[in-house]
């Protein structure tokens, strides 16, 4: 499998390069479950209510007003800095200079989930908690060159925030935003539409659409390379 990865990893840059859009190719793996790095955990809560998983359809909690925000990014979840196109790793991140990866991409999930509790305006408060399994941008090779998508995956829970119950239980939210490469990537970033901006932004409407729509949110991105590496 490794083997025939590589080979259309080849193969879809010299696609790309016939193409003019940043949506001919991806380079991550989209994972619709998390492994055993990235285990579920909670908040401590002042009752002993349990969270498992969310199966079937979206639990929809109307009218909520999100009191109360955590964000959790393991370090069970590793960092790659290898500037390839298809690094291993659970976080690939290059839009912050160089630090700890962890902290970054945490920053961002606080951020976008701020921005999504603006739109959450309700009558009963409710605590976010979010937890994330899985953050790919896109390496400096990727990037200027065939291009892909941020693949960033988390579960999201709603609990009581004075109590610590779940009043809806952990969903695994699978994410695909395409990005901008090459000339159009460095023409963005110097207009302020960086990999950050765009990927905070995204994903404090994922958040919003999660929490805030009885469908939650669904992501419809079905490209070639989130197709191969499904398998």
């Amino acid at each position: 499998m490794k083997n025939i990865r590589i080979a259309m990893l080849a193969l879809a840059a010299v696609a790309v390069s016939a193409c003019a859009g940043p949506q001919a190719a991806t380079r991550n793996a989209v994972s619709a479950s998390p492994n055993e790095a990235t285990a579920l955990t909670q908040p401590q809560s002042n009752t002993q209510s349990s969270v498992a998983k969310k199966s079937g359809d979206n639990l929809y909690i109307p009218d909520v007003n999100i009191a109360r925000i955590t964000v959790s990014v393991p370090k069970t979840l590793k960092v790659s800095e290898k500037n390839t196109y298809y690094p291993n790793g659970d976080i690939i991140w290059r839009g912050d200079l160089f630090g700890d990866r962890h902290a970054q991409v945490e920053a961002i999930l606080q951020n976008s989930a701020e921005q999504a509790a603006a739109n959450l305006q309700g009558a009963r408060p409710a605590h976010m908690h979010i937890q994330l399994t899985r953050f790919h941008g896109l390496t400096e090779k990727a990037r200027y060159s065939t291009g892909g998508v941020h693949n960033i995956n988390f579960y999201v829970t709603l609990l009581d925030p004075a109590t610590g119950e779940t009043i809806r239980p952990a969903e695994h939210v699978v994410t695909n935003l395409d990005a901008l490469r090459g000339t159009e990537a460095i023409q963005a970033d110097t207009l302020g539409n960086t990999q950050k901006f765009r990927i905070t932004t995204f994903l404090a409407g994922v958040l919003a659409a999660e929490i805030g729509e009885p469908e939650g949110y669904n992501d419809e991105n079905r490209g070639f390379f989130v197709a191969l590496n499904r398998n």
